[in-house]
């Protein structure tokens, strides 16, 4: 009979965080993180293709809020408003328990090049959904290209100060500090582009 339990995704993940610390990454079957999460191996491939989706499993959840966020930005709205609605919405997904959980990724992930990989490809997903977004709504695919490589970096780096960071304070505030810093040397460029084709 099939070990069943509530949340068993987020159950997988906590199992994987704690074997993959103790025992690295390598040496962790998925019949170990299944055995710790309480749940079996067939439960465990019903929700993840291996061991370490596990650790990814939220890629899809943030591509469909970054799309959404830029197609629902309001009519009228700048490039840099419709990134904003696009990036911020990305926040949404992080609770103060899974930055505990980040905390501990941070130190396990670059200790195997397979989950590099992995949370490179990820970055990359997210960045081409918000870049095809942005090319759908702005009408102009460089353009997009530039704020969504921008954005990303915006959220990435928030989001590394914010697991780095000891007091309960929001995702959404590093993001939207960072974000902010990118907005402004983003128009300082754009002036200073203008300012050079009079000359």
């Amino acid at each position: 009979m099939a070990r069943w339990q509530p949340d068993t995704r987020g159950r997988l993940l906590h199992a994987a965080v704690e074997l993959f610390a103790e025992r690295g990454y390598d040496d962790t079957t998925a019949a170990q993180i299944a055995d710790r999460a309480n749940v079996t191996r067939t439960t465990l491939f019903r929700h993840f293709a291996d061991k370490r989706e596990i650790l990814f499993q939220g890629q899809d959840e943030l591509v469909d809020l970054a799309v959404k966020g830029v197609q629902d930005a309001a009519p009228g709205s700048t490039p840099l408003e419709i990134l904003r609605a696009g990036i911020l919405p990305l926040c949404t997904v992080h609770t103060e328990d899974r930055r505990q959980v980040r905390q501990r990724l941070a130190v396990i992930i670059p200790t195997s090049l397979e989950l590099q990989e992995r949370a490179a490809f990820k970055r990359s997903a997210i960045t081409d959904a918000l870049a095809g977004a942005l090319a759908a709504r702005l009408g102009d695919p460089h353009q997009a290209s530039m704020l969504a490589d921008a954005g990303v970096r915006a959220y990435y780096d928030g989001y590394a100060t914010w697991i780095d960071s000891d007091e309960s304070d929001a995702l959404i505030d590093h993001v939207s500090a960072v974000l902010a810093k990118v907005e402004s040397a983003l128009v300082g460029l754009a002036f200073s582009t203008l300012a050079m084709a009079r000359t």
